[in-house]
């Protein structure tokens, strides 16, 4: 027997904290009956999510990168926002993006159609690197990039500290080992600093090798690196 929120995340269908979101909301039924936190599943049995019956199509889970470009929203949300990463994507499977690109960055994001490794891959305490090139509107200097490298105060907090190298006269490298909301942008802006461009090159083990607005599955390679690196990692809670 496997519990309802990890089910529904191994066949694909959300992540298990989309699931016990549901299930606080009433609106996943087992055999007819409202389920609740916990609720195990058995063989035979029909789940529905608001009246929809959820099977298991024993697919392979999907996995693919994309990049992302200026404009595009990752959000599940196709009817609320049409720029949707989804509908532009407009993959056979229902995936959804791990972790995310705000609207007027562009690059790497990875996309998946399993559930359980959402919450795994891109948590900040797991260290895992995401690498990026960032042009602002200003010639960096020595000092700014020290202070980029050593840690900023934004939301309460100063950053970690994190590799920084200059590449060009206002360009420079960044990996981070953080995701804090629009995290570069406001490192930069607290240190006078406009970004006019930004882009992921890297997630974990992941490179960017796709043109703008195009995808590509990862592979098996790039997966058994990734599970091999993330394999520690804390697990969604159950």
């Amino acid at each position: 027997m496997t519990r309802i929120n990890k089910y529904l995340s191994e066949i694909g269908f959300c992540s298990r904290r989309a699931a016990d979101k549901l299930i606080d909301e009433k609106k996943i039924t087992l055999n007819g009956e409202i389920v609740e936190k916990g609720t195990k599943v058995n063989k035979g049995d029909k789940i529905r999510v608001n009246n929809r019956l959820i099977t298991d199509s024993n697919k392979k889970p999907v996995y693919i990168a994309f990049n992302k470009p200026k404009g595009i929203v990752c959000t599940t949300d196709t009817k609320r926002e049409k720029n949707n990463i989804i509908d532009f994507i407009n993959h056979p499977e229902r995936i959804f993006p791990i972790g995310r690109l705000d609207k007027p960055s562009e690059g790497l994001i990875l996309l998946t159609s399993d559930g359980d490794i959402v919450n795994k891959i891109l948590r900040a305490r797991n260290n895992h690197e995401k690498e990026y090139i960032v042009t602002v509107k200003q010639p960096t200097t020595n000092d700014f990039l020290k202070k980029m490298r050593n840690g900023v105060p934004i939301l309460g907090v100063v950053t970690r500290k994190c590799h920084v190298e200059q590449i060009g006269k206002n360009v420079f490298r960044i990996i981070l080992t953080q995701g804090l909301n629009r995290q570069i942008r406001r490192m930069c802006e607290c240190l006078g600093y406009d970004v006019i461009r930004l882009k992921r090159i890297r997630i974990i083990n992941i490179k960017l090798d796709v043109p703008v607005g195009k995808w590509r599955d990862l592979t098996p390679a790039e997966l058994s690196e990734i599970n091999e690196l993330v394999k520690d990692s804390r697990k969604t809670h159950q």
